[in-house]
């Protein structure tokens, strides 16, 4: 212990070099926070771009499944991209990448021309959003910094979705929905220059090693086959031929890639990312926490604009709290305590929060009010997943290899992108199979036309509360796994280094060692 603390000043120092590293920080959030509202903004689009390029109801879904696909199967390639050909230039060219894509998509004249936009913006945001993180990583090393870099980049992604939403809602309701693909352009552009002249990438910290290949292909295919399996079966049902055989598809080839990762000099993923047991635990209790929170984002949002009438403007407002919630657990509770408790003690009880504030959304109801329920929920989840997310994500990247910085980044974002997928799958299935029920038992006695309105409303809002309590068991697994698994301690004594060789070992040691 007493070598790491002789450390830490040193570690500290070097962090200290960079005077640009906060400012840095602005763009780094910036360049996240295009990337997290770019996955809710286009929703509140979808119908009318849907009705302008003469889209299907059966292809809607590809102006979304696209953009997963590419994202999340491509996430490790472009987290091992970033950490081979650097982290800065990744970071740019995936700025400039998705820029160039969303242009594409608002300029769309046909579905085919918008779901290959999409696709491109996912590629894109899979080489962008682990360089971003990794950046972050590597440039705050020292503990109290790290805390609050890493509380203002939770909180950013925490809110980003309900950023999403609002500005989605403007732009559609006074513009036209093409803005929401332009809208990333000033984005990218100021984030892009910010980077360009602001950032300095530590020295030593990238990969020279070859790429691998097989692993690269197993992978994607393997997610992809993972991420669509899911996807179908929100449309199709989980016995369909096809679900079953993507997720078949996806255990042989995930397999195939493990074995081959265990095997090879230079892996894409090296196992001993993820076979840590504070990584581990990370990664999994951040993809439970977002598969319960697709219980909210989802059918609140349809709750409030198909139940209760609410415009799209009113409906991104209605989730201001919940924003605010998240930076306040980020910022405040979550930064200020990562370097007095134990990440667990933060993780454990904010997924738990979160859970009570879920709990509460199982009591909606047609004349539930915002302020008597919805209001105390959605602060609720955004304390709770805000205390939660910080610490999990600087745990995430936390005592890595520099080298490996990267590959680690895009593994936060794979869990929480196959996670939003079984959220969208599981929880859409749950609600319709129970608001198919309730209708049926019930259309008896609508004898006219405004009773069966009121049957068919009454069915909604029981298939979303019988989704949500599934959510709510799924936000207390999570919160069992983070108390159960993650066993550092709080990084007091010393810093997350940058560096290389085995003085950067030494240091990195000490915040992730069992007690």
């Amino acid at each position: 212990m007493s070598h790491a603390v002789t450390k830490a000043p040193r570690a500290a120092a070097q962090s200290g070099s960079d005077a640009n590293r906060w400012k840095a920080l602005i763009f780094i959030a910036l360049a996240q926070l295009m990337v997290i509202l770019d996955a809710t903004i286009v929703n509140i689009a979808l119908p009318s771009a849907q009705g302008d390029l003469g889209i299907s109801d059966g292809n809607r879904q590809w102006v979304i499944t696209a953009y997963a696909l590419a994202f999340g199967g491509l996430l490790l390639f472009g987290g091992r991209i970033a950490d081979l050909w650097g982290r800065k230039r990744a970071f740019v060219f995936g700025l400039i990448g998705f820029a160039l894509a969303s242009v594409l998509g608002g300029a769309a004249t046909s579905g085919p021309m918008m779901f290959g936009a999409r696709a491109l913006q996912g590629v894109f945001g899979a080489l962008l959003a682990p360089a971003a993180l990794s950046l972050l990583s590597v440039m705050f090393t020292d503990t109290k910094e790290r805390a609050k870099a890493f509380g203002i980049f939770g909180a950013i992604s925490g809110g980003g979705s309900a950023v999403g939403l609002l500005l989605g809602g403007f732009l559609t309701e006074y513009l036209d929905w093409r803005w929401t693909f332009f809208v990333n352009v000033p984005f990218a552009v100021v984030a892009c220059a910010g980077a360009y002249f602001v950032i300095r990438e530590p020295e030593g910290g990238s990969n020279r090693s070859s790429l691998d290949i097989p692993g690269v292909v197993l992978s994607a295919l393997g997610l992809v086959s993972l991420v669509y399996g899911f996807t179908r079966a929100e449309s199709a049902g989980w016995g369909d031929a096809g679900t079953i055989s993507m997720f078949m598809a996806a255990l042989v080839l995930l397999s195939a890639f493990t074995l081959i990762e265990s095997k090879v000099r230079a892996p894409l993923l090296p196992l001993r990312v993820v076979t840590d047991r504070n990584r581990g635990a990370v990664y999994i209790s951040l993809g439970l926490a977002v598969i319960g929170l697709f219980g909210l984002s989802l059918f609140l949002t349809y709750y409030l604009q198909v139940v209760k009438g609410y415009t799209p403007i009113k409906t991104g407002f209605a989730f201001i709290p919940m924003v605010a919630g998240m930076i306040t657990g980020s910022t405040q509770i979550g930064a200020r305590l990562m370097t007095r408790v134990r990440p667990r003690l933060l993780m454990g009880p904010g997924f738990l929060v979160a859970g009570i504030g879920m709990l509460l959304l199982t009591q909606l109801e047609i004349g539930s009010t915002y302020a008597a329920l919805l209001l105390p929920a959605t602060v609720l989840l955004g304390l709770g997943i805000g205390t939660a997310f910080m610490p999990a994500m600087s745990l995430a990247t936390q005592g890595i290899q520099p080298q490996d910085a990267g590959v680690a980044s895009a593994m936060v974002n794979t869990s929480q992108q196959v996670g939003g997928a079984i959220g969208t799958a599981l929880l859409n299935t749950i609600a319709a199979s129970a608001t198919t029920s309730f209708v049926k038992d019930h259309a008896a006695n609508a004898t006219s036309k405004p009773q069966a309105q009121l049957v068919q409303l009454q069915g909604m809002v029981h298939g979303y509360t019988s989704a949500i309590w599934f959510a709510v068991g799924i936000l207390a697994l999570a919160s069992l796994i983070a108390f159960a698994f993650v066993n550092a301690n709080r990084p007091d004594s010393a810093s997350v280094s940058s560096g290389d060789g085995e003085d950067a070992q030494d240091q990195l040691v000490v915040p992730v060692v069992a007690h």
